[in-house]
C-alpha cells in the first residue's frame, strides 16, 4: 500500500471529498484505486477562520510501483510501513520459574499481557484492589473523604492512568511501531476504534475501567495469574542476582525475573530497593498548581467561529515560558472539559491531578501549570531527596487546605497580587473533597512562586483570559513524573541487579499510558529472550 500525507480539507467535508483528494493527488481514476483507509486525522488551526482536517491515508493501488517512481521526490507519497506486531520469542516448555511482574498499570498490564501471549504465564502482583472496587474507594474518598492508603488515584489496577484523561499520544521514538500493538490492544478490549487514527486519541477514566478488567481477563486466559492486595515488601537478591519476592502476607515466590512497574507514587518501594543496594539515581521532575477556566474560554481562542465544532470537541492548550530566574514553566497534562482530582497515595497530604472523561463535556478546562526542578540545584542528598521534598510539599498543602484533605486554592488574579482569596468568582472548582481559599504563596518554594507569577501573565498574551482574575488554581501538582530513575543497561536490566527490570513510570522511563505500555512491551521482550537463552544454555 502507499501512504499519501498532508491531505487537507474542510471541517464540513464528506467521505467523498476524502476519495477525491485521494484521486486527484495521485491522479488516479476511480478504478485504480481498490481500496483506502485513514492512519492518522489532525487538525490544522493555525488560521482560526480557515481550520483545517489533516489526513494520512493508505491507499491500495495496483499502480503502486509507477506511483512511487513518478513521486520519488515528494516527502508525502511513501510505502506504507510495516506496523504489525511479531512476537519475540515463545516460551519453552516446562518453564521451572514464572516471570514476576510488579504492578498492574499500563507499563506491568503490557508487560503481563506480552508474556502471557508469549506462553510465559507470568504472575502480575498489584498492592491496591481490582478495578472496579478500587474505584469504588477512590470515589468514595472523593466523596467522603474516607482515605485508603492501598486504594485510590495511584494504588491500584490499572494504575494512575486510570483516573487521568486516558491520552494516548507520547513524542516517543518508536520504529519497532510498540504503540501500534498498544493501541490495538485496547481496541480488542473495548476502546473506540478512533484512537487508531485520530491525532490525540483519550479514552476517558470511565471507559478505561472496563479496558483494563478486560486486559487483564485477557492474561488469566492465556495461564498468567493476577493477584490483588498484593504487596512486594521485599526482593532476594543474592550475589547481585533476583532470586524471588517477597510479600507483605509472609509469601515467597521464586524467581529469576522481576519486572519492576510499581508507577511514580510506590515510595516504600523506592526505599526497599535503595536498602538493597539496587543502583537509583534521582532524576529532575516538576512542581506547581492545577489552573481551572472555563472551557468556552479556551474553545474561543483556539477556534474562534468554528468553537463548538463536533470534528474539534473542546480545545487543549500547550504552554512554555523560561522565566527570568532561570526556570522553565509549562502546562502538563492539560484536561480538557474535565476536573481537578486528588490524587494523594499517603495520609494526611494533598496532591492534585486531572481526569476526563470520553465526552470531554465538563465545565471547566484544567491543566498542570509547573516549575521544572532539578537534583543539582533543588533537592541534593541522595536518590530519594526528591521524594522527600513531594512529601514536605503535599504535607503543606494539607495544612493550607484546613487539614481535611481539601485542597488549598486561589484565585489568579489574588495570586498575582499576592493577597489571600476569600472567595470564588465565576469559575467553580472541581476539585473534590472541595478547595479552601487562601493564600498559595507559602505552599512551594518562593522560585516557583516567583516563576509562575511571572509565567501567567504571558500566557494571557497567547490565550487571551488566561490570567483572568476568577480563574482558579489548586495546589499541590508534585506528581508529574518520578523523583528517581532505577537505571538499567542495553539489556532492559538493573546496572547492578541482573533479574531485575525497573519499568515505566515509576523507573523513570516513561510519562504516560502509551510510553507507559509501550516500555511494557520492550521489557517484556527483554525477558523473553533473556529466559529463553537460559534455558537454551542449560539445555546445550
Amino acid at each position: 500500500m502507499l501512504r499519501l500525507a498532508e491531505i487537507k480539507l474542510p471541517l464540513d467535508h464528506t467521505d467523498e471529498d476524502l476519495h477525491n483528494a485521494v484521486l486527484k493527488k495521485l491522479h488516479l481514476q476511480p478504478a485504480d484505486v481498490h481500496a483506502y483507509n485513514v492512519f492518522k486525522r489532525s487538525y490544522d488551526a493555525r488560521k482560526r477562520d480557515d481550520i483545517r482536517l489533516v489526513y494520512i491515508v493508505d491507499v491500495e493501488t495496483p499502480k503502486q510501483k509507477q506511483l512511487l517512481s513518478r513521486f520519488k521526490k515528494d516527502p508525502h507519497v511513501k510505502p506504507t510501513p510495516d506496523t504489525r506486531y511479531h512476537y519475540v520469542a515463545e516460551a519453552p516448555k516446562g518453564l521451572e520459574h514464572r516471570p514476576v511482574v510488579i504492578g498492574n498499570g499500563p507499563c506491568g498490564m503490557f508487560a503481563g499481557l506480552l508474556l502471557a501471549q508469549m506462553g510465559f504465564r507470568p504472575i502480575v502482583l498489584e498492592r491496591g484492589k481490582a478495578v472496579h472496587a478500587r474505584s469504588q474507594d477512590t470515589f468514595g474518598f472523593w466523596s467522603n473523604r474516607n482515605f485508603k492508603p492501598e486504594s485510590n488515584a495511584q494504588f491500584g489496577e490499572g494504575g494512575a492512568g486510570t483516573f487521568s484523561d486516558g491520552k494516548l499520544y507520547s513524542r516517543i521514538k518508536d520504529t519497532n511501531h510498540h504503540g501500534r500493538k498498544v493501541l490495538h490492544e485496547l481496541v480488542n478490549a473495548g476502546a473506540v476504534p478512533e484512537i487508531l487514527y485520530i491525532n490525540k486519541p483519550h479514552i476517558g477514566t470511565y471507559r478505561l475501567v472496563k479496558i483494563v478488567e478486560t486486559l487483564r481477563n485477557t492474561i488469566l486466559s492465556l495461564g498468567g495469574e493476577v493477584r490483588f492486595e498484593t504487596r512486594v515488601d521485599d526482593i532476594d537478591i543474592q550475589d547481585h542476582q533476583v532470586r524471588g519476592v517477597m510479600l507483605a502476607n509472609g509469601d515467597y515466590i521464586r524467581t529469576d525475573h522481576v519486572v519492576l512497574a510499581v508507577g511514580h507514587s510506590a515510595r516504600d518501594t523506592f526505599e526497599m530497593l535503595h536498602r538493597r543496594g539496587v543502583y537509583i539515581e534521582p532524576k529532575p521532575f516538576s512542581i506547581g498548581f492545577r489552573v481551572e477556566h472555563p472551557q468556552p474560554l479556551i474553545d474561543a481562542c483556539r477556534y474562534g467561529e468554528q468553537a463548538g465544532h463536533p470534528m474539534l470537541g473542546a480545545a487543549d492548550y500547550k504552554l512554555v515560558h523560561h522565566c527570568s530566574n532561570g526556570r522553565s514553566v509549562y502546562s502538563f497534562c492539560m484536561c480538557p472539559g474535565g476536573q481537578v482530582v486528588a490524587a494523594t497515595s499517603e495520609p494526611g497530604r494533598v496532591v492534585t491531578n486531572g481526569m476526563s472523561q470520553y465526552e470531554r463535556s465538563g465545565k471547566n478546562a484544567n491543566s498542570g501549570i509547573v516549575v521544572g526542578i532539578t537534583p543539582e540545584a533543588d533537592y541534593p542528598g541522595g536518590p530519594l531527596a526528591g521524594i522527600q521534598l513531594q512529601r514536605e510539599l503535599e504535607s503543606r498543602a494539607f495544612e493550607l487546605g484546613g487539614g481535611t484533605y481539601e485542597a488549598p486554592g486561589q484565585l489568579v488574579g489574588d495570586f498575582l497580587a499576592g493577597v489571600a482569596s476569600t472567595q470564588l468568582g465565576s469559575v467553580k472548582p472541581s476539585y473534590r473533597p472541595g478547595v479552601h481559599l487562601c493564600d498559595l504563596g507559602p505552599s512551594l518554594p518562593d522560585y516557583a512562586i516567583e516563576a509562575i507569577r511571572e509565567a501567567l501573565p504571558v500566557f494571557e498574551q497567547k490565550i487571551p483570559g488566561f490570567a483572568m482574575h476568577d480563574a482558579v488554581l489548586t495546589g499541590v501538582e508534585t506528581r508529574t513524573s518520578s523523583p528517581i530513575r532505577i537505571k538499567r543497561g542495553d539489556d532492559f536490566q538493573s546496572l547492578n541487579t541482573k533479574g531485575l527490570y525497573p519499568a515505566g513510570e515509576g523507573a523513570g522511563y516513561a510519562g504516560g499510558i502509551l510510553s507507559a505500555g509501550v516500555d511494557g512491551i520492550k521489557v517484556a521482550e527483554a525477558v523473553a529472550l533473556s529466559i529463553v537463552e537460559k534455558v537454551s544454555c542449560l539445555v546445550g
